[in-house]
């Protein structure tokens, strides 16, 4: 435990700001393909299919929860409130895109989704250790509080 807040308080001095943009565009880029993902649910289904998931339920639960993770999550990453949370939950999920759903299709055709979610999975992992940053609003609430104190 004490490693691990070791590592949350270097990532808080440590963050240059165009870490921060990069954190507003992963949580944008995660709201875009949970969005996709929720126009897409078919292919979706047609990949549950061929896996002989056990039951449909199962496969909305999971199929609602990737989306839902996707868009609160890149909004919660996006405007920098409780960054860590959301990219540990949606860690996860990048780890079986990436592992398997995206390797068993070609990954050097172009416009591949492989190098897309192994980008992400990257971003997920780094901002878990930075956290939110300056511009974020965790960051403005908590100067506000300094403030009046």
């Amino acid at each position: 435990m004490k490693l691990i807040s070791r590592i949350q308080l270097w990532g808080d001095k440590n963050h240059p700001i165009w870490l921060d943009l990069f954190r507003i565009a992963l949580g944008i880029v995660l709201i875009w393909k949970g969005v996709s993902f929720a126009l897409n649910l078919h292919a979706f289904t047609a990949l549950m299919a061929q896996s002989r998931f056990p039951t449909a339920l199962s496969l909305s639960i999971i199929a609602h929860a990737i989306i839902m993770l996707h868009v609160i999550g890149g909004f919660f990453i996006a405007i920098g409130s409780h960054t860590r949370m959301f990219c540990l939950l949606n860690l996860p999920i990048l780890i079986v895109a990436v592992l398997f759903v995206n390797l068993s299709q070609h990954i050097f055709r172009p416009y591949a989704e492989f190098w897309l979610s192994c980008a992400v999975l990257a971003g997920l992992a780094c901002f878990l250790i930075e956290g939110n940053g300056k511009l974020s609003v965790e960051n403005i609430k908590n100067n506000d509080t300094q403030a009046i104190s």
